[in-house]
C-alpha cells in the first residue's frame, strides 16, 4: 500500500508539472534545473498521510474491530475489521496502526493503556491512523510519527471544556443560549459577569454542543429552554470557543466529552497506590447488591492504620479497575486473583456510588477524568526495610511468576494442567507460554482436575477465559510452599462475596 501511495503521488507531481510548464533540456542548467529536481527526487520527499477515522455505533452495536501487539511489528495493530461494520465504513483497514484516539497521541503508550482510552469513548470516538506499510517505512527511515500525527491538526485549535454549573442563589446559572441566525441547533453563549457559569469555565462566546448529555444540535431553542428549566440547581455542559469549532467542522470531526478539559466536576474518579504490610492491604472487597439491582465490588472495612486506609481509601466506594483493567466484568474470585497477584503493590481505580450515578446520567464513562491520589500518597505509602525484611520474600517470588491471562478460546489442553500455544495463537499474545500450567479457568481452581473435566470447563465458560498459569519451576515452588492461590479467604452472605486483602 506505501509504495502504491508513493507511486501515485510522484505520477500524481509529474503530471501536475507537465500541465504547467514544457521541459527541455539545457545541459548548461544541469541538475540544477527545478523541474529534474522535482521529478527525480520524487521518492525522496515522499511524506505517508494519516487518515482520521471517526467512528459512531448505536447501544448494541460495537465498533468491529480488534487493537494487537504483534511480535516482529511495530505499533497498536488494527486486526479482524468487521465486513460492513462500523470500522469499515468508517475506513479504518486491516494492518493499520493507530497514532491517536481522541486527539491523544498513543504510539508510544502501553496497549492496555490505548484499549482503555478505547473502551471509554462511549459511542463515537476519533481514530488518527497510518496505513500498515506507510508505518513501516517511516519506522524504518527513523521518521518522527508523533510529529507527523500532530501536522494534521491546527494548533490554534483548543479542546473542548466540560464544565459542571451549580445554581448561584443570587444570580443563578448566570448563563444565556442565543441561537445562531439560520443555523438548526447552533448557539452561542453569554453570560453574567462574575456568576456561576464563568466560574465554572464558561467564556462568553463560546459555541454550546452538549447539555446534560445531549447532543445540541438534534435540539430547537424552545427544546434547549426547557431543558433548561427542568435542570435544577446544576447543569453540565460540553463548549468550545467558536474559532475551534470552526476549525472542527471545516474537518468534519465531531467534539466530544472524551477530548474536553474537566472544570467543577463534582465527582471524579481516584486512582489509589497501595503497598502491601506484612498483614496486607488492610480492606475488604464485598460484591454486593445496591439498590438499583445492580451488583458492584465495593470497598468495605479499612482497617486503622493500615496502607488502605493511608492510600485515602473510603469505605463504600466502588471498586472500577485495579491495575489499569476493568473490573466490570469480572467474577469476584477474579478481582481478588488481581489484586493478590499484583504482589507487594497494587493500583486501585475507585468512585462513590454517587459519582457513578452522576456520569451514568450524562452517559459517559466515570473513568473519563481520574485524580491521581497516588502521586500524592507515594512518600506515605513507603515500605519501612523492616516490613520489608520481615515480609515473606519467597512467598512473593514465586507470586511474581504467576500469571493471569485473558483470551478468546482456540488454544487446545494437550496434557492435564499444561498448555500448548502455537506461534500465531491469540493465547501466546495474552501472555501464555508453551510448557505454562494452568492452576485455575475464570477463577476456578483445576489443579487437581483430569484433563476432561478441565475440557469441559473450558467449553462450558463461554467465549472469553480467564487463566491463571505459571510455569513449572514456579509450580513445583508453590506446591512445597504455602501456596498465595489457595489462601483466598471469603465467605458467602445473601449473594454477598467478601474477600480480605
Amino acid at each position: 500500500m506505501g509504495k502504491n501511495h508513493a507511486m501515485t503521488s510522484s505520477r500524481g507531481l509529474v503530471g501536475d508539472v507537465g500541465l504547467t510548464e514544457k521541459f527541455t533540456f539545457n545541459p548548461k542548467e544541469g541538475i540544477d534545473n527545478p523541474v529534474m529536481v522535482i521529478t527525480d527526487d520524487a521518492d525522496s520527499v515522499w511524506t505517508p498521510i494519516p487518515r482520521m477515522c471517526v467512528l459512531k455505533r448505536e447501544d448494541e452495536e460495537i465498533y468491529g474491530f480488534h487493537l494487537r501487539v504483534e511480535r516482529g511489528h511495530q505499533g497498536h495493530i488494527i486486526r479482524n475489521v468487521v465486513s460492513g461494520g462500523v470500522a469499515e465504513r468508517s475506513g479504518l483497514r486491516d494492518g493499520d496502526r493507530l497514532l491517536e484516539v481522541n486527539n491523544c497521541y498513543i504510539d508510544d503508550v502501553p496497549h492496555t493503556e490505548v484499549a482503555r482510552k478505547i473502551k471509554m469513548s462511549g459511542h463515537q470516538i476519533c481514530l488518527l491512523v497510518l496505513d500498515g506499510e506507510d508505518y513501516e517505512q517511516v519506522a524504518s527511515r527513523g521518521l518522527d510519527l508523533k510529529s507527523l500525527a500532530r501536522a494534521h491538526m491546527d494548533e490554534n485549535c483548543k479542546p473542548p471544556r466540560l464544565c459542571h454549573i451549580t445554581r448561584d442563589p443570587d444570580s443563578g446559572l448566570g448563563i444565556n443560549f442565543t441561537p445562531l441566525e439560520g443555523q438548526r441547533g447552533r448557539f452561542t453563549v453569554s453570560l453574567v459577569a462574575g456568576g456561576a457559569a464563568e466560574k465554572a469555565g464558561v467564556c462568553k462566546g463560546d459555541r454550546l454542543v452538549w447539555i446534560n448529555g445531549a447532543v445540541v444540535s438534534n435540539l430547537t431553542h424552545s427544546a434547549l429552554n426547557k431543558m433548561m428549566k427542568k435542570c435544577g440547581d446544576h447543569i453540565t455542559i460540553l463548549v468550545i470557543d467558536s474559532e475551534s469549532e470552526k476549525r472542527y467542522m471545516q474537518r468534519r470531526l465531531p467534539i466530544l466529552p472524551s477530548m474536553a478539559i474537566p472544570h467543577k466536576l463534582p465527582h471524579r474518579a481516584r486512582k489509589l497506590h497501595l503497598i502491601s504490610a506484612a498483614e496486607g492491604f488492610g480492606f475488604l472487597l464485598r460484591l454486593e447488591k445496591v439498590p438499583s439491582g445492580r451488583t458492584y465490588h465495593i470497598l468495605r472495612e479499612m482497617t486503622g492504620g493500615s496502607r488502605a486506609e493511608r492510600a485515602g481509601m473510603r469505605d463504600g466506594e466502588l471498586l472500577l479497575e485495579v491495575n489499569g483493567e476493568s473490573v466490570e466484568s469480572l467474577k469476584h474470585e477474579e478481582v481478588v486473583d488481581r489484586v493478590r497477584l499484583s504482589g507487594q503493590e497494587v493500583y486501585l481505580t475507585t468512585i462513590t456510588p454517587q459519582g457513578l450515578e452522576f456520569y451514568t446520567q450524562l452517559g459517559l464513562s466515570p473513568l473519563l477524568f481520574c485524580e491521581d491520589d497516588a502521586a500524592d500518597k507515594e512518600k506515605e505509602n513507603i515500605v519501612p526495610a523492616s516490613a520489608e525484611e520481615n515480609s515473606p520474600a519467597k512467598e512473593m517470588d514465586v507470586s511474581s511468576n504467576l500469571r493471569l491471562c485473558s483470551l478468546q478460546k482456540g488454544t487446545l489442553i494437550s496434557q492435564v494442567g499444561f498448555k500448548e500455544v502455537a506461534s500465531e495463537d491469540s493465547g501466546q499474545s495474552a501472555g501464555l507460554a508453551v510448557g505454562d500450567i494452568v492452576m485455575k479457568v475464570n477463577g476456578q481452581n483445576v489443579e487437581e482436575k483430569s484433563q476432561e473435566d478441565v475440557t469441559v470447563l473450558v467449553e462450558e465458560e463461554g467465549q472469553f477465559l480467564s487463566l491463571l498459569v505459571t510455569d513449572e519451576t514456579s509450580y513445583k515452588k508453590l506446591t512445597e510452599t504455602e501456596t498465595p492461590t489457595k489462601d483466598v479467604t471469603h465467605t458467602e452472605e445473601e449473594e454477598n462475596e467478601i474477600s480480605a486483602l
